[in-house]
């Protein structure tokens, strides 16, 4: 096997002024390339946060985490975290704004993905005129178009309705 990511021994403490609260400890784990993995456990079980340290949002408070040199990883917050200011078009384009690769192509492989799933009507509409399952497909555009390595869903498919969720999965899948 290819391994692209290879977790040893990590932990993750918060702490305020009165406690310690251990929210991961003691994972290892190897992901390699081609593979689809699944994190399943109940609501403050850590999910979130080994995301959030695999991501790059937060730091470890210990253990180690290696990753392929050159591998470009993509990460879908549970929030949709789109700015009220911007046009949907705009939203979906903003992470390739940040990385410097905002080209023709890249406008055109959104446009693409807006038309896939169901979007094309609302590129010049705002966050606020949308559902909550719309503005979820919205932020994984956003982060499908950085055409990531190693792709970091958290709960990607919670606002969307039965059919949509089967559809987007299948598609992220492929």
């Amino acid at each position: 096997m290819n391994k692209i990511i290879e977790v040893n021994n990590l932990s993750k403490k918060y702490y305020d002024r009165t406690q310690e609260l251990l929210a991961i400890e003691n994972i290892s784990i190897d992901i390699n390339c081609g593979e689809f993995l699944a994190i399943v456990g109940p609501s403050g079980c850590g999910k979130s946060t080994f995301l959030n340290i695999i991501g790059g949002i937060d730091k470890k408070t210990g253990g180690n985490i290696f990753m392929k040199s050159g591998l470009k990883v993509g990460y879908m917050l549970q929030s949709d975290c789109l700015f009220p200011w911007l046009s949907i078009l705009d939203n979906a384009l903003l992470g390739l704004k940040i990385t410097g690769e905002l080209t023709d192509n890249n406008i055109n492989y959104v446009k693409e993905l807006l038309n896939t799933y169901g979007l094309d009507k609302f590129i010049n509409k705002y966050p606020d005129s949308l559902s909550g399952g719309m503005r979820q497909r919205v932020a994984l555009i956003r982060t499908l178009s950085l055409k990531p390595d190693v792709l970091l869903l958290d709960e990607p498919f919670s606002a969307l309705d039965y059919q949509t969720r089967l559809m987007v999965a299948d598609d992220v899948y492929q």
